[in-house]
């Protein structure tokens, strides 16, 4: 038996079936009308899709997760996984404003009333963007507990200073998750102790001790670093307790992972459709290609992987809504799914051959775009040792 499960997750149910069909239905006609072009005319200026964004606000599937009682659908994390799965199944790219759904999960869970009150209407109705996270940092990367954003307390305020990396979306946000230490590394018991989670309000912090610098990177998430410079923040600010920031967030990367998960099952069936409808249809030797068991069989192969890695997605899914241990679940699914969607990218890729580089198929772009969650947001060897220690008790790596 698991060691994390303990067999808490005797009494889960699972669908095996396609679920949230209408969902799907809906958000597969607004991705309708933005198809390739759309995307590769954002992908060469490196742009923001603010109608796309804006299309999926205006339609709620945003604020999905939001309880109805702060103006949201209060759907569960498989109706938003079918949301994003849908749009990269389109050949879409929700990676603009997928967080907008789950990083508010850390002021759901952890803020005050007030807090919640003050900011979660506004983001469920697209008023308020919170859709970067400011985590990792540059001589740190995975090893959170030792981030070198300090945030000291003088007075009636917080005095900031740091540097994150990799912060997406931070451009095109008004609010940002910021992880700064407030008890010195050494003088806690425990290293993931001490440090806290703000939210920062961009709108006023920009040019006030917080400055932008967008990222060149080889996939358009509107990427950013981030220079904080005795930045100021009133106390208010804090979500939850201060020094237990870094608990807060794991709270929250099971929804992260999950839904990931979903967006890379999405990109699978992207590259296996076109993989299978081109090598029905294209001819050579006389013979259409797919006839070749060359050809089939690694679709055939990325087909089966996919499926394989959908329904550990399901089962952390079903286990997330049941209030049950999902860590392991989600993690696996998260790393399965992202391997999947990279094996049936690259049969799609040979597939089309010489044509899978040229842009007008949008494979190439999606190829790009798929290999991140391999590294993002977490690594799938950052997975295969959380798996050796928790669920197959070996001993700590790192």
């Amino acid at each position: 038996m698991d060691a994390h499960n303990s067999g808490n997750d005797d009494s889960a149910t699972m669908a095996i079936g396609e679920t949230w069909t209408e969902i799907r239905e809906s958000v597969d006609r607004i991705c309708e009308g933005f198809g390739n072009e759309y995307w590769n005319e954002l992908d060469a200026a490196s742009a923001y899709p603010t109608e796309f964004v804006q299309a999926l606000t205006d339609a709620g599937y945003l604020a999905a997760l939001i309880p109805e009682q702060y103006g949201g659908s209060g759907l569960p994390i498989s109706a938003a996984g079918a949301v994003l799965e849908t749009i990269h199944a389109a050949g879409c790219n929700a990676a603009a404003c997928h967080a907008q759904m789950y990083t508010m999960g850390t002021v759901l869970r952890h803020g005050t009333e007030e807090q919640k009150q003050k900011y979660l209407p506004g983001i469920a109705t697209g008023e308020l963007r919170m859709q970067a996270f400011g985590v990792t940092e540059p001589t740190t990367g995975s090893d959170t507990t030792q981030l070198k954003t300090k945030a000291v307390r003088e007075g009636n305020q917080y005095v900031v200073n740091g540097q994150k990396v990799w912060t997406s979306r931070a451009l095109q946000s008004d609010l940002m998750l910021l992880l700064a230490r407030t008890t010195p590394a050494d003088e806690v018991k425990r290293r993931s102790d001490g440090i806290s989670v703000f939210l920062v309000d961009l709108r006023e912090a920009v040019g006030n001790g917080l400055e932008l610098r967008k990222l060149d990177a080889a996939i358009n998430h509107n990427t950013c670093e981030v220079f904080i410079d005795n930045l100021k923040l009133a106390p208010d600010t804090v979500i939850g307790e201060e020094g237990r920031g870094f608990k807060y967030i794991l709270d929250g990367m099971n929804a992260e992972r999950i839904l990931i998960a979903y967006e890379s099952i999405g990109d699978a069936k992207f590259f296996i459709r076109k993989a299978k409808d081109y090598a029905n249809d294209r001819v050579v030797f006389g013979e259409p290609i797919g006839k070749n068991q060359g050809i089939q069989f690694p679709i055939a192969r990325a087909y089966a992987e996919m499926l394989a890695a959908e329904l550990m997605v399901r089962k952390a899914a079903a286990l997330f809504e049941q209030g049950l241990n999902c860590g392991a679940e989600a993690n696996m699914a998260k790393m399965l799914a992202s391997e999947a969607a990279w094996k049936a990218g690259e049969a799609c890729m040979q597939t089309h051959g010489g044509f899978a580089f040229a842009r007008e198929y949008g494979i190439e772009r999606k190829w790009r775009e798929c290999r991140l969650y391999q590294i993002a947001p977490i690594s799938t060897n950052m997975i295969l040792a959380y798996v050796a220690q928790h669920v197959l008790g070996m001993p700590r790596s790192y």
